[in-house]
């Protein structure tokens, strides 16, 4: 079956699906039913982080939301996210298919969800319950994208924000700061249309990661004032303080003259700069590469190539092979939460029908198998389709071997003498 009638068909289901269905882009969603809350830019410590954990783990009524901020803070740090993006990147990444109970592959089904933009959001919100323990994903049709009018209604998922929710009682709270909420477990789009995922009693990785990211932001900004300190020395001038005309005329050329920071001291009194040990910064840039490679060690595993100083072919490697067993970890999650959430969710809403199984194809080692093949050929014939396929050749027929020089004799008249 060609590709345009695959998807002409499964255009004829998504669109049957769409005027079936009586849940579609409205403001009752509860998405729609959040209030905005400003965020304020303050400095954040410990004190905060042991703040929001106690809040979270209230026996009664447990609020996430300064937990939730705090993480969506620290996601500032550059190299945690370019972690967190180097490990889910890899399972977004990858191509999926959809079976039945067979393991035949259902090419209709499959094709049409490959492109679709909800399904990369609902694997998005998937992997997030490994650094935010938990989300509540909401479905809904939508007509418009991008203030474009569709010609087809389009299935929207929306990522509930984690700081209006309380996976615990199950609570939904359209302000946080309130005490109102709506039992969202109780909603008959439970299920359906609101799909929830991870653990409850869970905080994720991202907690674990919150005093590091602090450290090393405290560390720079020690840093910092030490490159000030030592890049541009404060200015010291010394006058009779008593006298106001003269600490007048003092104060005005000490602000004339430069950018460095000054003060002014009686000429009976002595200042002295204490002597560090080390003036370099050393110990915040030691202090800084340990945090560093704790979350690397926390996200991927290992202390990757680029926060290393030492590196070998062999460790990359082991690195490697240790991200990639992450990597099928979170991949078998993906699966785990399609065929037992998102599947019977999409066959009660009527965009797919039928056995469907949500797997991705073993991968191989494509040189390995490369070397094999090719000792293979030398004494077995072997499937020219499948070799097209697997490495991407375009084999066309076998190759006719030349005939040897002095083969072709003619045995004819005057041969002999």
């Amino acid at each position: 079956m060609s590709n345009r009638k695959i998807r002409s068909i499964a255009r004829n289901k998504i669109e049957l699906a769409a005027k079936t269905t009586k849940v579609a882009a409205n403001s009752n969603g509860l998405v729609n039913q959040i209030i905005p809350v400003a965020m304020s830019r303050v400095r954040q410590d410990v004190l905060t982080w042991n703040t929001a954990l106690t809040m979270a783990r209230k026996a009664e009524k447990p609020k996430r939301f300064l937990l939730m901020n705090l993480y969506d803070e620290i996601f500032i740090d550059g190299l945690l996210r370019s972690q967190v993006s180097n490990r889910f990147l890899k399972s977004l990444s990858s191509n999926f298919i959809i079976t039945d109970k067979a393991g035949k592959v259902n090419e209709e089904v499959t094709n049409f969800l490959q492109d679709k933009i909800w399904v990369n959001e609902i694997n998005k919100a998937i992997l997030g319950t490994i650094t935010h323990a938990h989300s509540v994903v909401e479905l809904s049709w939508i007509q418009s994208q991008n203030n474009q009018v569709s010609a087809e209604p389009q299935l929207k998922a929306d990522l509930i924000k984690r700081q209006n929710i309380d996976p615990k009682e199950g609570i939904f709270y359209p302000d946080y700061r309130d005490d109102k909420g709506i039992p969202y477990r109780e909603m008959k789009e439970y299920g359906t249309w609101i799909l929830e995922f991870g653990n409850a009693d869970d905080l994720g990785l991202m907690n674990c990661a919150v005093p590091h990211v602090l450290f090393k932001r405290f560390a720079q900004s020690c840093w910092s004032e030490l490159c000030e300190i030592a890049g541009i020395p404060p200015r010291v001038m010394k006058t009779d303080t008593q006298n106001i005309s003269m600490l007048r005329r003092a104060e005005r050329m000490m602000k004339e003259m430069g950018a460095a920071a000054w003060f002014i001291i009686d000429e009976n009194e002595k200042f002295e700069w204490a002597e560090a040990s080390k003036t370099d910064g050393a110990v915040y840039q030691n202090l800084m590469t340990f945090c560093n490679n704790e979350l690397s060690m926390l996200f991927n595993g290992a202390v990757m190539g680029q926060d290393t100083k030492n590196g070998s072919r062999s460790k990359e490697d082991a690195m490697q092979e240790t991200l990639q067993t992450l990597v099928d970890s979170d991949m078998s999650l993906i699966e785990q939460y399609w065929n037992s959430t998102v599947i019977p969710a999409l066959i009660n809403i009527g965009i797919i029908s039928g056995e469907c199984v949500f797997t991705y194809p073993e991968t191989e080692d494509i040189a390995q198998l490369w070397s094999m093949t090719k000792e293979a050929m030398q004494h077995y014939e072997l499937d020219v389709e499948w070799m097209n396929s697997t490495f991407g050749l375009k084999i066309l027929k076998p190759k006719q071997a030349a005939a040897a020089p002095g083969t072709n004799l003619s045995f004819g008249e005057g041969f002999f003498v």
